[in-house]
């Protein structure tokens, strides 16, 4: 008999970027098999990730040239290797990198040429199956690939020419005149059969950490951006779908308005949809992209759920968010074609962060989505803060922070002397100092033992670590780089997860050793 998995849910963020291995970067090579088992070990039944999208500036993977592609970074040159498709990199090289960090302007290259010489290697010697499989991808994931690629195959060329946005190539391309596109796919179809064969092998990859994943008790929780980039392949191919100009500029970019953390606000610069244009078509861009992303995740946070409601619209030309203004989306209307299109409930975690007001409030809510509860930013005022955990409704996903938070240790470091007061207060009783050492494990005990049906920590909190493994710092350059190496796990962290989420009803004990309650030993 099948076993119903429990509503109350706990696991682990961790992008696979971050995952240890040889090739300089995390990938769905063997330690992200390794990483699943441990996850099930550890009780755990969520892996949530980071989008699965190519990283774009500044190695953000919210930044992408694409909404559909998977990271040419995160294919596994295993796989390549035991079919024959390429070498097996030289073990000196390997041992030159980082394994604590990623250095994308190193690694990136050599990885994209390590892909070119697999993908040489299968129009060499690739037997019929192989073929037949791709071939068959391709033709399944046509109305997103087809533009991918020859959107990557152009760019290539015209980088080299310093030409670094779409807008700037040939008009007839820009404007993707049908003679254009079809010379172009004839020009570049040695460039254009790369890019499909890497998405290939990603998308290969990925299913087959998913039936790992499934067969383990694991979920995937994927990360969708609401926005996209204007240099995309998505905004190429469907400009009518964007609040562009003749020439294929956006008229008004996405951010969000000056607040307490910023006098000027945050200028995303991606452009905004043209909503009605959306409409017309019922939604039909909006629904192969959520389609797409839970083919390669069991749930779906999507990132910055308060722009449907309202956007926060800037004009093109105004250098910061100041001059923007709240403009109405059709959130109603584009759940209703979503829900629709995929038959029932929406798998979706609504990211309600900042500034939320009713109908933001009243959107989540209609469609019965979980709402999002940071516990870092709870003790900054009283005991009414939503983000305590005495004030979460249940139908609400908890996180002791996310990518854009400091780890735990580093928050501490740096909150005022009322909030580590405040802190101390609420996770171990008045007069009763958080112990520093123990601190990442008291906030996770906290997180997990609260009502929100979804509790989620990062790998560093799992792990102890101080602010130097933070991911991401909103709005500055140079991040996503931090990766865990498996020496500084141990056995510890799995044992007392698991221990915990037993304890508040997470796993099933029954999945657990009897030793995960050892006699006279207290839950942490």
């Amino acid at each position: 008999m099948t076993q119903v998995p429990p509503l109350r849910q706990a696991g682990v963020l961790l992008h696979p970027t971050s995952l240890p291995g040889p090739h300089g970067c995390g990938d769905l090579g063997p330690a992200a098999f390794h990483f699943i088992d441990w996850l099930a070990t550890a009780g755990q039944s969520l892996w949530q990730v980071l989008p699965l999208t190519p990283v774009g500036p500044g190695h953000s993977p919210y930044a992408s040239v694409s909404a559909f592609a998977g990271s040419p970074l995160m294919v596994a040159f295993e796989p390549l290797i035991e079919r024959g498709w390429m070498q097996a990199p030289d073990p000196q090289l390997l041992a030159s990198f980082d394994p604590a960090r990623v250095d994308f302007e190193r690694v990136a290259p050599w990885r994209m040429a390590r892909l070119r010489e697999a993908e040489a290697g299968f129009r060499a010697r690739a037997g019929a199956t192989d073929r037949a499989a791709f071939a068959a991808y391709c033709a399944a994931q046509a109305h997103w690939l087809d533009d991918y690629a020859l959107f990557m195959a152009l760019d290539d060329g015209y980088r080299a020419r310093e030409v670094w946005c779409w807008t700037g190539w040939d008009p007839a391309l820009a404007r993707r005149e049908p003679q254009a596109l079809a010379a172009a796919r004839r020009d570049h179809a040695a460039e254009i059969a790369f890019w499909q064969f890497v998405q290939w092998q990603f998308a290969q990859q990925w299913q087959a950490v998913m039936a790992r994943a499934h067969a383990r008790g694991v979920q995937i929780v994927g990360d969708l951006p609401i926005f996209v980039a204007h240099h995309s392949a998505d905004c190429w191919a469907h400009a009518r779908l964007f609040r562009l100009d003749a020439q294929g500029e956006p008229q008004v970019v996405a951010g969000v308005p000056p607040d307490f953390f910023s006098a000027t606000g945050q200028r995303w610069g991606n452009p905004l949809y043209d909503w009605a244009a959306m409409a017309r078509d019922g939604f039909a861009w909006w629904v192969a992209r959520v389609r797409h992303e839970l083919n390669r995740a069991d749930l779906v946070r999507i990132d910055h759920f308060r722009g449907f409601a309202a956007c926060w619209e800037i004009p093109a030309d105004c250098p910061t968010a100041i001059d923007g203004h709240w403009v109405e989306a059709p959130g109603q209307a584009l759940f209703e074609a979503l829900q629709n299109a995929l038959h029932g409930a929406l798998p979706v975690i609504a990211e309600d962060l900042g500034v939320i007001t009713p109908d933001v409030e009243a959107l989540r809510d209609h469609f019965g989505l979980p709402g999002m509860k940071i516990l870092q930013f709870a003790f900054t005022g009283d005991a009414t803060h939503t983000f305590l955990p005495h004030n979460y409704p249940a139908n609400c996903c908890v996180y002791t922070g996310t990518h854009d938070n400091d780890t735990l240790l580093g928050w501490w470091h740096t909150a005022t002397e009322r909030e580590r007061g405040y802190a101390s207060a609420y996770l171990q009783g008045v007069g009763a100092l958080v112990a520093e050492p123990g601190l990442h494990w008291s906030m996770i005990r906290t997180a997990w033992a609260s009502v929100a049906r979804i509790a989620i920590c990062q790998m560093q909190d799992v792990l102890g670590l101080d602010g130097t493994a933070r991911m991401n710092v909103p709005g500055q350059l140079g991040h996503w780089t931090w990766r865990f190496q498996w020496s500084q796990v141990g056995p510890e962290p799995a044992e007392r997860l698991a221990r915990l989420s037993a304890t508040y009803g997470r796993a099933s004990m029954d999945r657990l050793p009897l030793a995960a309650y050892p006699a006279g030993q207290a839950v942490p």
